[in-house]
């Protein structure tokens, strides 16, 4: 389990501007928040150094890049030993198509959500890849239809 980090309320105020725009500079995050800018920088950083702020880059617009298909795939494994799931963990991290990829309770094992260029590419990797993997017992997928909702991850 990662520790809680303390946040005060200019913390929160930093996290705030910068999940809506980590491009802006110091000086006006500092601006916005309402501190001088050497403190809101001492902040950002320790900030960075406690893993509170992960890291910082471009939100890409997939669709324009040629990558029309979103899906989510449930994975069941076959067996839930430990070793068994830390080697399909670490078989996702080898495959692109995978962008995220979680372990989760219930009937499934791993909620995988991937990114492909069209519904043949994320078929060739279903079948010649995901089920073909020696731990995989089931695999559930789900295509999207139209993204209704993006915004951060933390409601801050």
């Amino acid at each position: 389990m990662t520790k809680q980090v303390e946040l005060d309320a200019i913390d929160l105020k930093i996290l705030r501007e910068l999940q809506r725009d980590g491009r802006m500079t110091n000086v006006d995050l500092a601006q916005r928040v309402g501190i001088s800018a050497p403190p809101c920088l001492r902040r950002v950083r320790k900030l960075e150094e406690t893993g509170v702020i992960k890291g910082y880059h471009a939100l890409l617009n997939a669709p324009a890049l040629g990558f029309d298909l979103v899906a989510f795939c449930m994975v069941g494994l076959k067996r839930q030993s430990e070793a068994d799931l830390k080697a399909f963990s670490a078989a996702t991290a080898e495959w692109q198509i995978v962008r995220q990829a979680w372990t989760v309770s219930g009937e499934s094992d791993f909620l995988l959500h991937c990114v492909a260029e069209n519904l043949t590419t994320f078929q060739d990797f279903v079948i010649e890849v995901l089920t073909a993997n020696e731990r995989v017992d089931t695999v559930r997928t789900m295509l999207t239809i139209r993204q209704v909702k993006d915004i951060g991850l933390v409601q801050i």
